[in-house]
């Protein structure tokens, strides 16, 4: 028996049947799901490559000797197909990506973008980096300028900044918050590749701590959110951002923030010392997001789902269907909610086969959403774009506010409010 054959798969096995079977419930278990799941379930490839090389290795040492370590062999094969499992669930992002955008902005939303950006947008996945290089995130043609304080809470309020090494001047503004339940985390983890990416296309993009549990509670995370996008609409220009073009995206907790933020601006509650900053965005992106209450016994309503309203902007959701640390029901309630009230689009990607944080490396689910929030951010600038011209054309356009995004051809799922 092929004792050190027998762990290696028996290891992979371990973090397949996790990765494959998640099971939700209870919550210990939920959680072992989450944590023994997620790399494989992202990185199926680089299983199988170590599976193989031990299979090899094994058969090259003369060590697979009847009937044991056929056994052994006959379950690297059994691992394997689970594995292929999990990479075809991957590869089903994509089309359910493009669905949700055709459900939620209209089979139309090509139109709306038109020719030369759909040019733009039209790319071959890095399928060399997904398979051989998925931690290999940054791009050579993107800098960072790391830790900006945009506040006072020490290293809780820094952020960094991403832009094009070629400095382009007015490229529109993404602001991402980190994951962690409230209580850790920082800003250059989660959702790299699609901050590079955008950046790469002339984006400038934010990255911010922002204060966590026990030392603060709510409202405190929201008000760093907020001081964040009023820090971006003060210095963009200094960075090469468009201080009138900010979206606001979030990973988890993160995207709690985002979410919040984006349904409460100018809000005065969330604003204390500086009411007078514009904190609206044009849209907002949310990543395997928690909206659900933070406590109980709050003054203010902390989900939110409670500020949802005509006004909201639009939103760009996915979440997991095996997502064992958020659920997905809570966040379908959410969804409903923002398709119910809202009179801008939500297009929500519920991503087959994901667990939670599924956008820490390059991946086939990953990079799909990555591709669907670049086509989504592009639809909002166009659309805003055109809906500054049909202003200044027919009222002239005074104030350099837009309004609510227009919704030509938009035929999601809604029910009438």
């Amino acid at each position: 028996m092929p004792i050190g054959y027998l762990v290696t798969v028996a290891f992979v096995a371990w973090l397949t049947f996790f990765a494959v079977a998640g099971p939700r419930r209870p919550w210990p278990v939920g959680r072992m799901s989450f944590y023994f799941g997620l790399a494989v379930n992202e990185l199926p490839f680089l299983a199988i490559y170590w599976l193989l090389a031990a299979t090899v290795f094994t058969f090259v040492e003369g060590d697979v000797d009847p009937p044991g370590g056929y056994a052994v062999v006959a379950l690297a094969g059994l691992v394997t197909t689970g594995l292929v499992v999990v990479a075809v669930r991957g590869a089903r992002a994509a089309r359910t990506v493009r669905d949700a955008l055709v459900d939620g902005l209209g089979a139309g939303w090509r139109d709306t973008v038109g020719a030369p950006a759909l040019r733009g947008l039209r790319r071959h996945r890095p399928i060399v980096r997904i398979l051989l290089a998925p931690f290999a995130v940054r791009r050579h043609d993107v800098q960072r300028i790391a830790d900006l304080r945009y506040g006072d809470a020490g290293t809780r309020n820094l952020l960094d900044v991403y832009r094009h090494r070629s400095r382009p001047a007015d490229g529109p503004i993404l602001i991402h918050l980190h994951r962690g339940g409230f209580v850790s985390g920082r800003k250059n983890r989660e959702a790299r590749a699609l901050i590079y990416r955008l950046a790469s296309r002339g984006w400038l993009c934010v990255s911010a701590n922002y204060r966590l549990r026990p030392e603060v509670g709510f409202p405190d995370h929201l008000v760093d959110a907020k001081k964040v996008i009023a820090w971006a609409r003060a210095h963009a220009h200094e960075y090469g951002g468009d201080p009138d073009t900010i979206v606001v995206a979030g990973s988890s907790a993160g995207a709690h923030l985002a979410a919040t933020a984006a349904l409460t601006p100018n809000d005065p509650a969330f604003q204390p010392g500086f009411a007078d900053a514009d904190t609206s965005v044009a849209a907002a992106v949310c990543l395997y997001g928690y909206y659900g209450p933070l406590a109980a016994d709050q003054r203010l309503p902390s989900a939110p789902g409670a500020y949802v309203g005509p006004a909201a902007p639009p939103f760009f959701v996915a979440h997991g269907d095996r997502d064992t640390v958020v659920l997905v029901e809570g966040v379908r309630e959410f969804v409903a909610r923002l398709r119910d009230r809202s009179a801008n689009p939500v297009v929500y990607a519920e991503l087959p086969g994901a667990q939670h944080a599924f956008d820490l490396f390059h991946s086939l689910r990953f990079d799909a959403v990555v591709d669907g929030v670049e086509a989504f951010t592009a639809w909002v600038l166009a659309s805003r774009a055109g809906h500054r011209e049909s202003t200044h054309e027919g009222q002239g356009d005074r104030t350099g506010k837009v309004g609510p995004v227009a919704r030509t051809g938009h035929t999601s799922r809604r029910k009438s409010s």
